[in-house]
């Protein structure tokens, strides 16, 4: 099957409403289940980590971490991550229930046809390019970013922010004000429980929520910071030993907050009762060719088959994941936890191609193969977003970005372009919404959009790109696995459901009907 064909596919199902019924009518499954005697849910997300790495992992460890958790757990086979399956959709998906459709997230670094550029005051003419990650920081000179950790806001510049008209005043945007609907964290605080979250940028804030007051304990250490002892420039993500390190951090916060203190170490007398973080081991371990600061110089990224096979470096990074959820859920155990918590991991993306051989590299020109047809901006890592800039966005152009892009197919490895028909059909009109892009160009499998030697990337439609690892371990669980489809919006809404909460206390569950996860049940 095509990529694009199950891409359009599994996107419409997903968003597919059925007008029987309204959206109070939606119904809870695990409601009266699981949820009588959880007090806990911990989230972890191993960006990268693919079906296939999970399987494999756990076969050929069966005395290991995964294993013991899939063992008192129900595992989905047929797992997506959101289209586009960038970073910050994917996590999004996971707290808010809702793709891009509603939440209005497509990328980490997008656009938006009513923002201006940071530090503009709102001069000029609308559009302009909404960049969530390491840029926001006051400083990439350690993992503080230039502020206090355990305190986001701090350690972002006001001056990186995006701007627009609010009541006709300019004001900056933060992350939190740039989703479109609430997340878990806002439902849980709103029923008194507390909530925790630790990822790789303080841009991360997004997860907050519009009201910017869903997690109570926010801890973001800088991925993007110079990395200690290494040459000048070289963040953690340089070296598979230095992105271990990195991810340490975090694993650290957590236990910390299954001790009853906060990710920083302080006593504050409550364990959340959702928390967790996200890991960047294994991404790197796929995308990074060659051995970095502090590393073995014999070891090589990737995979080293079609099937999945992890080459050594990639072995060692998920046997660190591996050792690491290993020693959290000591932690939990330590301290009586493991039998109130139910722990569900999953990945915001996966990373395409794993069969190397398939790699193609390609520099990303689109905006010089587009100069000429009113080109805004575009993002390209394993796939292309397109936006038009809104004051030259006739449909001439749009007739003529499209041509171009048909013209350049060979080049740039595009197998299909999604234009504004399309783009409905999934997302919202381009028309009329001010997120959706002009253009989802489709690229060929394999394709990767570097000067550089990464491997593999992200973003894309292709099943390496979207079908991910996704596991449910809680007590009462009896070791299954579910072949069905299912989505990591579903992630939502079950953690919601533990707690007895219903699901649609969930803006974006109301509008894309979100189901929790099936098999979750005693």
């Amino acid at each position: 099957m095509m990529p694009f064909r199950r891409f359009f596919m599994a996107s419409v199902a997903l968003l597919s409403v059925s007008t029987a019924g309204g959206a109070n009518e939606l119904p809870d499954p695990l409601k009266g289940q699981l949820g009588n005697h959880l007090k806990h849910v911990l989230l972890i997300s191993v960006d990268g980590m693919h079906e296939v790495d999970l399987r494999l992992w756990i076969k050929n460890h069966p005395n290991g971490a995964l294993a013991a958790l899939a063992k008192r757990g129900t595992t989905y086979s047929n797992a997506l991550t959101t289209a586009p399956s960038d970073s910050f959709p994917g996590m999004v998906a996971q707290v808010t229930g809702g793709t891009p459709f509603s939440a209005g997230v497509f990328y980490d670094d997008s656009y938006d046809r009513t923002f201006f550029a940071p530090s503009s005051n709102c001069a000029g003419t609308p559009g302009a390019e909404t960049t969530f990650a390491e840029n926001l920081d006051k400083s990439l000179a350690d993992v503080t970013g230039g502020g206090t950790l355990g305190d986001a806001l701090s350690q972002i510049d006001p001056a990186n922010l995006p701007m627009t008209f609010v009541n006709g005043k300019c004001t900056i945007v933060y992350p939190h004000q740039f989703i479109r609907v609430n997340t878990i964290f806002e439902v849980l605080r709103a029923h008194s429980l507390h909530t925790a979250w630790s990822d790789k940028h303080p841009a991360y804030e997004i997860l907050n929520g519009p009201s910017g007051k869903g997690i109570e304990d926010l801890y973001t250490p800088e991925i993007n910071s110079q990395l200690p002892g290494a040459p000048s420039g070289k963040d953690y993500t340089s070296s598979f030993s230095g992105v271990r390190l990195y991810d340490s951090i975090k694993v650290t916060a957590v236990i910390n907050q299954i001790q009853a203190k906060n990710s920083v170490g302080t006593y504050v007398g409550y364990v959340p009762a959702v928390f967790g973080m996200n890991f960047q081991a294994v991404s790197v371990g796929q995308k990074l060719a060659t051995a970095g600061y502090g590393d073995d110089a014999d070891l090589v990224g990737g995979y080293t088959d079609a099937v999945g096979t992890p080459g050594n470096a990639l072995s060692l990074q998920l046997a660190f994941i591996d050792d690491s959820i290993g020693k959290i859920v000591t932690a939990l155990k330590t301290y009586n936890r493991y039998d109130d918590t139910a722990i569900i991991i999953s990945a915001k993306h996966g990373q395409s191609p794993i069969n190397l051989a398939k790699r193609r590299a390609i520099k990303d020109t689109y905006s010089t193969v587009l100069a000429n047809d009113g080109y805004g901006f575009n993002i390209a890592d394993d796939a292309s977003l397109i936006w038009l800039d809104p004051s030259k966005r006739t449909e001439e152009a749009l007739e003529k970005t499209k041509a171009d892009l048909k013209a350049a197919s060979s080049a740039l490895g595009i197998e299909t372009i999604l234009g504004r028909e399309e783009l409905k059909k999934i997302y919202r009109d381009p028309a009329t919404d001010d997120r959706t892009p002009d253009f989802f160009v489709v690229s060929q499998k394999g394709v990767v959009y570097t000067s550089g030697t990464k491997l593999a990337e992200h973003g894309g439609v292709a099943d390496d790109d979207r079908h991910v690892g996704l596991l449910v371990s809680a007590p009462g669980l009896k070791g299954k696995t579910v072949d069905a489809p299912v989505f990591t919006t579903q992630i939502a809404p079950s953690i919601l459901a533990f707690f007895n909460i219903p699901g649609i206390e969930l803006e974006a569950v109301r509008i894309e009907k979100t189901l929790p996860l099936p098999s979750l049940r005693d």
